[in-house]
Formats: C-alpha cells, structure tokens, sequence
C-alpha cells in the first residue's frame, strides 16, 4: 500500500502516482548506495507472527517489538519551513539541486524569458520541498540538461514523454527500431495480464523501520501512463493497515482523490496494533485516527470493497453501523473476518443488527468469526441461512448450535469448515451435517478438534459412524480430542491415501499409529493388504493428544517404528504436545541423528524432517515449499485458523493460526 510508505525527500508522489521531481546523475549518486527492499523474512509487526522462508518447515518469525514505534517510520509529512527562514540539510540538498538544474538550463537555452514556476503538492500544499518546478517553455526534457559535460541518465526515460508534468513540446518522431511512446509490446498487454503481472511485485506485509516498501512499484508508476494506472491498481486494491496514523492518512488519501477509493478491495488489519504510537488509551482517544465514525466514512468512500479482516484489537470500534455497512451496505463483500473479537461493545452492536427483516440473501462467501467468544447463537442463526454463496466457515470456539449449522442454504459449497471446540454442536448433529447436506461434498479442510481435557464431542461409536462418510476431496482433518480405538486405525487407512494434515485423538498407542504407514505382518490375511499396498500421502501428522508418558519416544526412535524413517515420506512435520516437546529437546542428538530437527512457535512444538542430499550432486534435495491451494497462501502445516483471503501469513492471524493452542 503506498500510503505507509515513508518517501525518500528526493522523490515524491502524490496519491494519484504523478512524478514531480526529476532524475538526474546527482539524484543517481544520491541513491546508488540506498539499501534494496528487505526480504519477507525481515517483515514483522507488534505482536506478529509470521512464515520465514527457510529451508525448514515450520519456522517462524516472532516479535513483540513494533517496528513503526520510530516516528521517522511514518511521517512522511514534512513540516513547514521555521520562521527564521532556515531549512534543514535534506530540504537545502534538495534546492541546491534544482538550483544546479536551473543554472545550467539558462545556459544552453539562454533565449528563454519565461521564469521557472514551483507547484506545491496536492497532498501537502504548506510543503516547500515536495512537489514540482515547471521549466520553461522551450524546455526538452531532462534529457536535454547538461551535467559536467555529460547528458543527463537516459535509463529513467523522458518526463515529455509522460504527458503529465510538460504539455508543450511536440512528440518526438519514431526513430528506426524505436517504439512510440505507449506502444511498447508490455503496454499493449491487457490490462488484467499486465495487472496480474504487477501484483506479484506488490507486499502484503508492512516492513521495519524505515525499509522502503514496494518501491519496484513506486518506480514503475514513472515509466508510463499506461503502468501508471495498472501500477495504481496494485498500490490501492489491497491496503494493509498498522496502525491508526497510516489509517488517517490513508483516509484522507481516498477523501481527497474519490477515484482511490472505488480501486480498494481489500482493507487489512491483521497487523493493527492501537497502542503502537500512543501509551494510554486517553491519547488514542484524543488522537481519534481511527474510530467508529472514521471507519464508517472509509467504508462509505470504498464502495467496491471485497474482504474486510478485522481482528481482536479492532472489536470495539466496530459498532453497529460499521457492522451494518459491512453486511447490508457493500453489496460486493465477499469476506469477513472477525478473528478474536470479543468485547461487550462487540458483542451488543452484532445483536443490535441481525433482524429477521435482513434480505434473504447477503453477498459473503468467506465467513470467519474465529473465537468470538462472546458473540450469541442468535447472531449465527440469522446469518448463516442467507449465505447462500458460502465457501469458507470458521466458527471455532462459537456458540453454533446443531440448528444454526443445519441451516447453511443448500446452494452453498463449503471447502473449509472449522468446528473446532463447539461446545454447543452435538455427534448426531455434525455427523447428520457432513452426511446429508449437499453443503458439504466438497470439504477440503475439515476442524473438528476439541480440547479432551474440557470437552469431547466424538466418542467411539460416534467415530465409527462419522470416518465412512468423509469425502475423498479432504485434505486436512483434526480429530484432536475424540475418543478412538485400535479399531479406528482401518478406518483412517483410507482417509490417508488421499489426506496431507491429520490430527489423531487421544487413547491410541504409538504402536496404533504406525499401522497407518506400514501393512499389517502377523496374519495370513495381511498378505494381500501389503501386495494391495497404496502409500500414504500425509504431510503433517499432529500427536499433540498423546499426553507425557502416552507418547513412547523409545519406541519412536526403534527399528520398529516407520514414522521417522526414510520409507515414511511424504511426511515431514510431526506435532507434539508442550510436555512432550521439553522432553525431546533433551534427546536433540537422538533427533537429529534421526534426519529430524525440532522447531517451535508460541506453545507449540514440532519434529521437522531435514531434506536428504542428492546421490549425485551431494547436494539438499529440494523439498516441498508446502503451498497449497487450499491453504489460502500459508506454507505450514497445521494451522488452527482457516484464512478468508489469500495471502502471506503474518500478524495477529499468524498467532492465531500457528502460535497458540487450540
């Protein structure tokens, strides 16, 4: 998003992309030695946590330290100048060159009377530093200007040629083997190849400190009017959000230029923090960036908004005409989330809304009311029967009831489903869901965890009717917290031909689990089961329900245990639980002698499996980067929050999907 970038003094845009400095050698010399963009792995806000690309699965980036606490981070409004007159070194450097530029244009076109004309920027009229000189008339581009005997650089191209800052000189002719200015072969693209081309180069994540961000875009918005708008489309269509400064500024971007506004399809606060620039909540209260009323006018000046992620520090500004708008009055939303929100204030404006005078159809596909604890049945009840779109559910740690989950319309077509620790749901009802109702038959993510030592929802008979009608279209199941037995393993057999994520319950051995990756050798019924053999395709085994002593780490590291040998693959990650995890540690020599190394974040903890190293060259096998469609652009394995918008993990999401327990 360009509005929380800090822009170098040198080089200024204003919220419409409009160049209005220029590039000479010496802006060449000043920026040569700038650092480049930091890599994904260095971008964290408070209290985030996020995938570090690694060769190792499961590694994460954490910190509790906000990165926008620098004011140099976020001001990117420059004063006005004292009333002594004096100016500081950056602003001086800056006059100084277009004095340098103005000099030695007098001299190679002395016949021009007309004087230079300074235009203030759109966004900052008191600014003396920002903004553009107008040359004079006779003026040919900067290519034209003489420095130390040498013509300008030619590699950012002719500002004339942009039509955008001199209007008055004519069009160069097309020289042999030249393109005309806008028909070069990347400007004749569509616009959606060349937007979907753009978007790659884009950020989700806001970077540290004063790292530029999304400069390859800043750059391209230079180069042409036609990657000028395509280049405005990447820039607006996803805004991410820190903290309440970028916000105002952001808001009064789209208040100025209503244009902006209608380009926004994604507002994202998963890595807002509220108490990142002020230390009491009387400031942030006075400061008043970003409030009820404030988001409401963003809402109204965004009318083509699609995902909406909202999170826990967000839930007492989002009061019940802010909810209103989002249901009723954006009629192209199509995702919501509303991760961790449980205030009172939360909790009373969502009950103030729902009616039963809603429509009888609303426009989101993507629902996730992950944790809200606090939030009646009421409200799911009104809610879940008009989505008649619906794709994605995370209702984990809700109050659903069997009614509520029944009522989902029959057109819709669910591929992630979390029902993780519903404490209203029953067996019959989940089971009489996931067997009959057309809703269901395309699952691909599929939470029914619970927490064994408050809650159970699936005991062994209920097991046994529930494993037989899984469809084959899953990939990831959690049973976390059921009650199963031996028997239950050649039910699951199956389900791990085609599944890559399974969580197992508790009362199993050791012993059990390993059937599900070796034949049976004891009877003479299991020889046709090992010729009939199909290899299993998990890659995330979770353990986590297998308590101190239940989980037998001499056995696991055995020649008769297959979970850790080679012949085991694809499966690569194990979790285990926190107790668990501290006794491995003490075993790190075992573990790494295994092929294994241990991985942790927040309180959770794995065995990661080390690539081999090829026969041939010596080297690392390239292993799995584990993206997956249907993991919404996570790589991990084993989240616990199905995401509604696809996009890099991080921020208070990335907690919640990663780093806590269930």
């Amino acid at each position: 998003m360009a509005v929380s970038k800090p822009r170098p003094a040198h080089l200024h845009v204003s919220p419409l992309g409009t160049p209005s400095r220029d590039c000479s050698p010496d802006y060449l010399t000043m920026t040569r030695d700038r650092p480049a963009t930091p890599d994904r792995a260095s971008r964290s806000s408070f209290s985030s946590i996020r995938e570090n690309e690694s060769t190792l699965p499961q590694c994460f980036s954490k910190t509790k330290i906000s990165s926008y606490l620098d004011p140099e981070a976020i001001d990117d409004l420059l004063s006005p100048p004292s009333p002594t007159g004096s100016t500081s070194s950056t602003e001086s450097q800056e006059l100084k060159m277009i004095q340098t530029q103005t000099h030695t244009h007098t001299h190679t076109q002395p016949h021009t009377q007309t004087p230079t004309k300074f235009l203030p920027p759109v966004t900052n009229p008191n600014s003396r530093l920002l903004g553009y000189w107008t040359p004079a008339d006779s003026f040919r581009g900067w290519k034209e200007i003489q420095v130390k005997g040498k013509l300008a650089s030619k590699s950012f191209g002719d500002l004339q040629i942009l039509h955008q800052v001199f209007k008055d000189t004519p069009k160069p002719t097309k020289r042999g083997g030249a393109n005309r200015p806008g028909d070069a072969p990347l400007e004749r693209l569509p616009t959606e190849i060349l937007t979907s081309i753009i978007n790659l180069l884009a950020l989700d994540v806001p970077p540290n400190g004063v790292s530029r961000r999304n400069v390859d875009l800043m750059s391209l918005l230079l180069t042409s009017r036609t990657l000028h708008i395509a280049t405005l489309t990447t820039l607006y269509s996803k805004i991410t959000i820190p903290h309440s400064r970028i916000f105002q500024k952001f808001l009064a971007h789209i208040s100025e230029h209503s244009t902006l506004g209608t380009i926004v399809r994604r507002l994202d606060f998963c890595h807002f923090n509220p108490a990142q620039l002020f230390s009491t909540a009387a400031e942030r209260s006075q400061a008043r960036n970003l409030t009820s009323e404030t988001l409401l006018r963003c809402l109204d000046l965004t009318p083509n908004l699609q995902e909406f992620l909202a999170q826990e520090y967000l839930d007492d500004d989002l009061n019940a005409d802010v909810l209103r708008k989002l249901f009723l009055g954006l009629p192209r939303l199509q995702a919501v989330d509303f991760c961790g929100c449980t205030s009172t204030k939360f909790k009373e404006a969502f009950t103030s809304i729902v009616s039963p005078d809603w429509p009888p159809v609303l426009s989101i596909r993507r629902l996730s009311l992950h944790k809200c604890l606090t939030l009646p049945s009421v409200v799911l009840e009104t809610i879940l029967p008009r989505l008649n779109h619906l794709t994605h559910l995370d209702v984990a740690g809700t109050r659903i009831t069997d009614a509520a989950l029944a009522a989902i319309p029959v057109t819709a077509r669910i591929t992630h489903l979390n029902l993780a620790k519903c404490t209203l749901l029953s067996a019959r009802g989940v089971i009489d869901f996931l067997t009959n109702h057309p809703a269901a038959k395309e699952l691909e993510f599929l939470s029914l965890a619970t927490d064994a030592r408050s809650h159970q929802l699936f005991d062994a008979e209920s097991l046994n009717e529930l494993l037989p009608v899984l469809p084959r279209t899953l990939k990831s199941l959690s049973l976390k917290g059921s009650k199963m037995e031996p028997s239950h393993v050649e039910l699951l057999r199956p389900l791990t031909k085609h599944l890559e994520e399974l969580a197992i319950g508790r009362s199993l051995t050791l012993a059990d689990v390993n059937r599900l990756f070796v034949p049976d050798e004891n009877t003479e019924d299991d020889v046709q089961m090992q010729l009939d053999w199909v290899p299993h395709t998990l890659k995330y085994l979770d353990l986590s329900d297998f308590w101190g002593q239940e989980l037998d780490l001499v056995y696991l590291f055995s020649s008769g245990c297959a979970i850790l040998k080679n012949f085991s693959e694809p499966l690569e990650v194990i979790e285990v639980a926190e107790d668990v995890f501290k006794r491995v540690k003490k075993s790190a020599a075992a573990v790494e002698r295994a092929g294994w190394k241990m991985s942790e974040c927040g309180s959770r903890g794995w065995l990661v499996r080390q690539p081999l190293n090829d026969a041939t060259t010596g080297k690392p096998i390239v292993r799995d980067d584990g993206r997956r469609s249907w993991k919404m652009g996570a790589d991990s394995w084993g989240m616990r929050k199905i995401p509604v918008a696809r996009s890099e993990v991080g921020g208070m999401y990335g907690s919640f999907m990663f780093g806590r327990k269930l």
